[in-house]
């Protein structure tokens, strides 16, 4: 330490420290995921994600995250897209029912559902075994596509599969409050829970509302349909969606339909005519649909994952 005092050394180790400090304060602040918990139910509470799709400033945020409390359990439905994301979701779980989270049930495989797994890495993980299947599959290609789309966000989010599986019926061999549906009109696997006691259906991404619905994995809109008709038949009042404000049963289901109808109609005469998909990206959105957000930017996404099919049916008529 020549040319420097014992003294002025330690101010600047201490100097040092104090930046060092500062700077995993402000890196904190940077990556904070703002959580609202809004009471839905006794004992049940979502967190409504913004309608964008993925950017550096949300962080993947997009899908709706819930919990419910029950006498001894606190189930979480939903990870959410990186383990930062889950290590704030598990505190304010924690901050909000005054316990900690018992079990995990992953809706579906897609990474802004699933990428928080590790930060609920010593609870129950349940998933439907296909949804297991799908995720371990394809959950580092997902991870390795939300870190170039939303950056250092994703910082140390590894793929965690679930470690329990899940069949329909009773989420619980103890009670038949939770019930788990599954349905495929989404991913070809999707996990939906009815909670009979305050009739609120947790639908994930088999509805979206007010949020323009997506398309990569779903085996066909005629499926999809199908699933919505078949929500219609149980009894239930409230819907949290994947994506959008709770709202009613009604109200949700007649939005999807609507929406799968038009699609499907759009595609089906589009192809008819022989469109190219250019031409089709075009196209005029109904007016009904204008408080819709990422309307057009869903139904580029729709015509590249699914118009090649009704093409090639089209062609198959001629």
């Amino acid at each position: 330490m020549a040319g420097i005092s014992l003294k002025q050394h330690f101010k600047r180790c201490s100097l040092a420290s104090l930046l060092l400090c500062l700077s995993s304060m402000v890196a904190a602040e940077l990556f904070f995921y703002p959580m609202q918990p809004v009471k839905v139910a006794e004992g049940t509470w979502y967190i409504e994600a913004v309608r964008e799709s993925f950017t550096t400033k949300n962080g993947g945020a997009i899908a709706n995250v819930a919990f419910l409390r029950t006498a001894d359990r606190v189930v979480v439905i939903d990870s959410g897209p990186s383990k930062r994301f889950g290590e704030q979701l598990r505190a304010k779980i924690v901050e909000t029912t005054g316990q900690q989270p018992t079990d995990l049930l992953l809706t579906h495989h897609h990474p802004d559902h699933s990428l928080g797994n590790q930060a609920f890495s010593d609870i129950n993980i349940w998933a439907l075994k296909e949804t297991d299947q799908q995720l371990r599959a394809e959950g580092n290609a997902f991870a390795e596509s939300l870190y170039l789309m939303v950056g250092d966000w994703m910082r140390g989010t590894e793929v965690l599969p679930a470690n329990m599986t899940l069949t329909p019926g009773p989420l619980f061999p103890d009670t038949d409050r939770l019930e788990v549906i599954a349905l495929t009109g989404h991913t070809g696997a999707d996990l939906l829970l009815l909670d009979k006691q305050s009739g609120v259906l947790f639908a994930s991404d088999m509805i979206f509302f007010q949020r323009a619905l997506a398309t990569p994995h779903t085996p066909g809109i005629d499926v999809w349909l199908k699933d919505i008709a078949y929500l219609r038949t149980l009894e239930f009042d409230t819907i949290i969606p994947g994506h959008g404000p709770v709202t009613s049963k009604e109200t949700a289901l007649d939005q999807m339909e609507q929406y799968l109808i038009w699609l499907d109609t759009l595609l089906s005469d589009a192809a008819a005519q022989g469109l190219t998909m250019n031409e089709l990206r075009n196209s005029q959105i109904p007016q009904e649909f204008d408080s819709i957000a990422l309307s057009r930017y869903e139904l580029t996404r729709t015509i590249a994952h699914l118009y090649p099919d009704y093409e090639l049916r089209a062609f198959s008529k001629r």
